[in-house]
């Protein structure tokens, strides 16, 4: 991470390619502050699912709102972005991209939320072996992108056999800045596609899956120089030609580098369409029977080896959405939290389950779907349906944390971005009581953080220290001993109920 010397000027583009929309953030490189931020499209992107638990996009979708985030940016802030010294990109992770040797997409991308390669990736781990999946790989080939690319070859052999290299969605956007095709040890981690004992391609994973290793693009550091935009995407950007694409990462890594989680035993948190708890260990763990995961952290090297251990609930903002639109009439969020704040802890009685966005890792890879249950007609309103549903996302979220404390991440301190869920003050003091951990909100996002990203790689800050010098908490919560005893009676009725689920 050491830089060569410090630019005393200029700006920092980070991009954050997400499966709802694409974020640009603009960070002037002396304050470390956003100068601009911008988001699109303004309604959610399109996830295409031809069949139940299948969710496809199509990646040139990503480029064209990369393309109208970076004209917002340009037009809020009145900078000259030829005076952008570096970009950085955050993305989406586990997706599956596959090109010609043109660069075009060969189809739509497979993303994070397909569930279509489950048994594909079951199937693997038996017959591999797990002993060997567990230590080489630290998780089982699953549902992640090397078991999705086998299924494209089992299931669209006419795809398959155009297919010049592979990307993750972060890959295909420096792909599109800079004309290269490139990816990173930790990308390749998750995918699936890389193995810690011999800190290279798991050459072992793609030839079960018959897959040839050419396919996979060559390897760049997650803090470097990568490759320069090009002077077609520069006039299509404003940005100059020559700008180094200096950092790229999936979007868990980098939420946790946005909040400066990078030493062992620091824990980042989000609550956006999908819930995540990210913790950092400097050695292997993982859970035997992989409902958390373990992945390279960005700051991984072979000298210097550092994991993140991963919990995801897929049902998480995009809940909230879903009761907005289905029984929030005209309210908005807030007014939505507020109403959710009107009911006691425990709701009553009534219990939601977020389970409704494909199968559950922390579920062992089931598709339970979400559910309702405890519904009294002459008890409860549209309030305890809000609140209960605030209160199952976090349920969900301890059922995980229990399962990552048994790999030794213990979450005291949590840091997280004041935004999504943790904009809702109910949501954030129940997260906190229920897991018993203090939490810190910073005001700091995946596309800022991924700009700092691309100023430690190009060298213009000199460590990571320097880059977040200017990273502030703008609040703090800590557990609620009043009602800790009422979220914990509402939880053990709440698991009895999903271990229930799970028996039928």
């Amino acid at each position: 991470m050491k830089g060569t010397s410090m630019i005393n000027d200029g700006y920092l583009l980070g991009l954050d390619i997400g499966s709802s929309s694409i974020k640009a953030s603009l960070l002037d490189i002396v304050t470390g502050q956003s100068v601009a931020s911008a988001t699109s499209p303004a309604t959610e992107m399109q996830i295409i699912a031809e069949k139940t638990g299948w969710a496809e996009q199509h990646p040139e979708s990503w480029w064209e709102n990369v393309v109208a985030a970076i004209a917002m940016l340009r037009a809020q802030s009145g900078v000259d972005l030829r005076a952008v010294r570096a970009i950085g990109i955050s993305y989406q992770m586990h997706g599956l991209v596959m090109v010609d040797q043109g660069g075009k997409p060969l189809a739509p991308s497979i993303i994070w939320c397909d569930s279509r390669a489950v048994g594909i990736g079951e199937k693997a781990m038996k017959e591999i072996g797990k002993k060997k999946c567990l230590s080489h790989l630290l998780n089982s080939p699953g549902n992640f992108t090397a078991s999705k690319l086998k299924w494209v070859k089992d299931n669209r052999p006419n795809v398959f056999k155009k297919i010049f290299k592979i990307m993750l969605p972060g890959d295909y956007i420096a792909m599109k800045l800079t004309g290269d095709i490139a990816t990173t040890p930790s990308g390749l981690s998750e995918g699936i596609m890389w193995d810690f004992q011999k800190r290279d391609l798991a050459a072992f994973v793609l030839d079960h899956y018959g897959i040839d290793p050419e396919l996979i693009p060559r390897r760049v550091p997650t803090f470097s120089v990568q490759a320069a935009v090009t002077v077609a995407a520069a006039a299509e950007l404003g940005i100059a030609a020559g700008t180094p694409v200096a950092y790229r990462a999936g979007d868990q890594p980098n939420n946790a580098l946005s909040l400066n989680v990078l030493k062992p035993g620091e824990i980042a948190a989000t609550a956006g369409t999908s819930g995540v708890v990210y913790g950092v260990a400097d050695e292997p763990r993982y859970d035997p029977a992989c409902r958390v995961n373990t992945f390279a952290h960005v700051n991984y090297s072979a000298d210097s080896p550092r994991y993140g251990v991963l919990l995801c609930l897929n049902g998480t903002g995009i809940l909230n959405r879903w009761l907005r639109d289905a029984v929030g009439g005209s309210l908005d969020y807030g007014q939505m939290n507020e109403l959710a704040q009107s009911v006691p802890a425990g709701c009553d009685g009534l219990m939601v389950f977020p389970y409704g966005n494909g199968a559950e890792r922390t579920l062992e890879n089931r598709n339970l779907h979400a559910s309702v249950q405890g519904l009294d007609f002459s008890r409860h309103t549209r309030a305890h349906l809000l609140r209960a549903a605030q209160e199952g996302i976090v349920f969900a979220l301890r059922y995980g944390l229990d399962v990552m404390r048994t790999t030794g991440v213990s979450p005291q301190v949590v840091r997280a971005g004041h935004a999504n869920m943790f904009l809702s003050p109910l949501f954030a003091e129940a997260f906190a009581t229920v897991a018993n951990a203090r939490v810190e909100l910073y005001n700091t996002d995946g596309a800022q953080g991924a700009a700092r990203g691309a100023g430690i790689g190009a060298g213009i800050y000199r460590s990571a220290k320097e880059a977040f010098s200017n990273l502030r908490i703008i609040r703090t919560i800590k557990p609620n001993r009043s009602s800790r005893n009422a979220y914990e009676a509402a939880y053990g009725a709440w698991k009895k109920a999903l271990e229930r689920q799970i028996e039928d």
